[in-house]
């Protein structure tokens, strides 16, 4: 080797001890990863090689020979008894059969090895100390000599026993494990941050790792910490002989054990062990970034022995990284089905988790501004099995000087209309659901209903072919259809033409209320459009309302309000209904007299088993003006209460309303006020 390669090699060396050691601070210490572990994990694997190559270059405070990084300021320092070493990891079949080829010639060992296969949970390593049975130290790994003294916050954790179960224990044992949050409590966990406005966590590691290091044991108590036991160090009595035996005892102890565990037989073992779990990966309760090996027999463990940072007697095997960065090109706006716009990253392409990604949700509008995500910028993509990549952190450190901040269309890109705000917030939606081609086929289907324009005969298949094949374009082509061109349709022919013909010169003589309904406006219901043909009792009267008139209208409430106005100021929108009038669509006159029914105002709720079918009670009630609720409130006038009338009975015993059986139910309709069962 020359001078200048052997310079360069030692300038590579300290480079990537540099990056390898700032990365490791930022992870352990403070909980904030700068880059995905596939990452990490490729330039720890450089090193080795090159220190490998180059022996003489090796020093004692290479990441190499170490573990993580320095305990954090603010706890007391903890010198382990024993090492807390960390693993070497394989990353294919080969490179396991390989660990085995050794184990198996250090040992020369002639039949295949035994080995305990554990789920390799995402989380954060800690050290358990009991002393006569009794917990009385805690401590996280720290650089694997010494760790950071979190007995406070440990003793708040459920899953871990304060005295160890039964009376066979040893006087002094070490338990090791990792402690760690489930998916589920991640979700609630941080639905809860969310609530009150603190910041979410990025994933469950991150969240276990920093409830753990609170110096307030108060705070850590409300987080979901779990524990899981992986091993021990010191010991005063002998263990089990073997490594399975030895988990079991603890499970006896109290201490909880992973429940996927197994022992396999061979590399081959090993490896059908790794496909198993790796199918049922998505469904565990837990994250978990690979598997871990360990020689079950404890006596060949102590003849492995241990390098200066990992055992020779275990390996982890390492899932394909579902995590990568990548630069982010450009965000695109889909439009869905139902109007909602989704962002889309479109990225440099990356391969994640052995997919090739170039796309990325980016969910919403808020999770943009939230991440502060911007063109240009270098993103972390993460691939969980089949789920959708998503775009789930900004590496803000390498963000160009010239990014600006992304700003969301306040137009449809489709179709030009007006975006808007869903109720919850969050999604945004564009406003011209019939006329945007992103959303022509749901908004036909919705009009054709059977509870809209009840037009029979125009089925999915047909909507589908009659706008892929560009014949529609709105609700109100469907009556400029022709016998010929419905005739040459795929399985129409021509007697099912005349029938769908028919069906829609049917169609054209409604009510005021359907063809609101039929409009697909946003909020608007079967119930809604009813208040609003009531109150208004013609369209013309409805499109001149302004908000004040329209909240005067019983079930409008300010967001039903504000997308009614939304929608009939799209021009778009004012031009279908326009030709839908001028195609025939026409309804009878509505008489004033239609707000004076009997039952106007009234809201009726029905329960129990009924001797005739719900739908014809509800539209009787609903001729005679009354309002059919699903559910009991103080709002409500009458429950009609049928056989086993349950809940909502005792709900409106609870709040006084009139509860009537079908007798009384009778008389109401029959114009009489009704009277209670007896």
């Amino acid at each position: 080797m020359t001078t200048t390669e052997f310079s360069s090699s030692q300038q590579r060396i300290a480079e990537l001890r540099r990056l390898l050691d700032h990365y490791n601070d930022h992870y352990y210490r403070l909980d904030d990863p700068l880059i995905p572990d596939a990452e990490y994990d490729q330039l720890f694997r450089e090193l080795q090689q090159l220190e490998a190559d180059h022996p003489e270059l090796i020093t004692r405070d290479s990441p190499t020979q170490r573990v993580g990084a320095a305990p954090q300021s603010g706890f007391q320092s903890v010198t382990h008894a024993l090492p807390m070493l960390s693993l070497d990891n394989a990353f294919s079949d080969q490179e396991l059969r390989d660990f085995d080829r050794r184990v198996s010639e250090r040992l020369a060992s002639s039949t295949a090895i035994d080995y305990v296969a554990e789920p390799k949970i995402d989380g954060l390593a800690v050290t358990l100390r009991y002393q006569q049975g009794e917990l009385i130290r805690a401590a996280t790994r720290g650089d694997g000599t010494s760790g950071e003294e979190v007995t406070h916050n440990i003793r708040t954790l459920r899953t871990i026993p304060l005295r160890l179960r039964g009376d066979d224990w040893p006087a002094l044992l070490e338990v090791r494990g990792e402690v760690y949050i489930s998916r589920a409590d991640f979700q609630r966990l941080n639905a809860a941050q969310q609530r009150s406005g603190e910041k979410r966590f990025a994933n469950p590691r991150n969240a276990a790792a920093g409830s753990l290091r609170q110096l307030d044991p108060r705070i850590c108590a409300k987080r979901p910490l779990r524990f899981t036991s992986y091993g021990i160090g010191e010991i005063s009595d002998p263990p089990p002989a073997r490594y399975a035996l030895l988990l079991e005892q603890l499970d006896r102890w109290g201490l909880p054990i992973a429940a996927e565990r197994q022992v396999v037989h061979g590399a081959e073992g090993c490896i059908a062990y790794y496909q198993q779990l790796a199918a049922r990966r998505d469904q565990l309760p837990y994250d978990i970034d690979g598997i871990v090996y360990k020689v079950d027999d404890l006596a060949d463990q102590q003849r492995l022995g241990s390098l200066s940072r990992a055992p020779r007697w275990a390996i982890a095997r390492k899932f394909p990284a579902e995590e990568q960065s990548t630069r982010l090109l450009a965000i695109d706006i889909q439009v869905g089905r139902t109007g909602v716009l989704t962002p889309v990253a479109r990225l440099e392409p990356v391969e994640v988790a052995g997919v090739t990604v170039t796309n990325a949700t980016l969910h919403n509008a808020e999770e943009i501004a939230r991440k502060e995500i911007r063109v240009g910028d270098t993103v972390v993509v993460r691939r969980a099995g089949e789920v959708i990549p998503q775009v789930v952190a900004v590496l803000h450190a390498e963000r160009p000087a010239d990014t600006t901040r992304y700003c969301f269309p306040q137009r449809c890109p489709v179709c030009g209309s007006e975006v808007i705000r869903d109720a919850d917030q969050v999604a945004l939606r564009c406003s011209g659901g019939l006329v945007c081609a992103a959303q022509r086929k749901e908004a036909i289907r919705h009009f054709a209903s059977r509870r809209a324009m009840d037009i029979e005969g125009l089925g999915d298949k047909l909507v589908e072919q009659l706008v892929d094949r560009g014949l529609i374009h709105s609700p109100a082509d469907l009556f400029t259809l022709d016998l010929a061109t419905l005739a040459a349709l795929e399985r129409m022919g021509r007697k099912s033409a005349e029938n769908l013909l028919n069906a829609l010169q049917r169609a054209k003589q409604t009510q005021l209320d359907r063809f609101l309904f039929a409009l697909g406006i946003r909020e608007v219901g079967e119930a809604t459009a009813k208040a609003l043909a009531n109150h208004f009792l013609t369209l013309e009267k409805l499109l001149a309302a302004d908000r004040e008139a329209l909240l005067a209208v019983r079930d409008v409430g300010p967001v039903v309000a504000d997308h009614l106005l939304t929608f009939f100021r799209q021009p778009d929108n004012l031009a279908v209904i326009s030709a839908l009038r001028q195609a025939g669509v026409e309804w009878p006159a509505r008489s004033p007299s239609t707000t004076t029914l009997p039952l106007h105002g009234k809201t009726v709720v029905l329960t129990g088993t009924l001797s005739r079918p719900r739908s014809t009670i509800k539209a009787e009630l609903e001729a005679q003006g009354a309002k059919v609720s699903g559910s009991i409130s103080a709002k409500s006038d009458y429950l009609i209460a049928g056989a086993d009338a349950g809940s909502k009975r005792a709900k409106a015993e609870a709040l006084g309303i009139p509860i009537l059986d079908e007798k009384g139910l009778e008389q109401l309709l029959a114009g009489g006020k009704g009277e209670p069962p007896p």
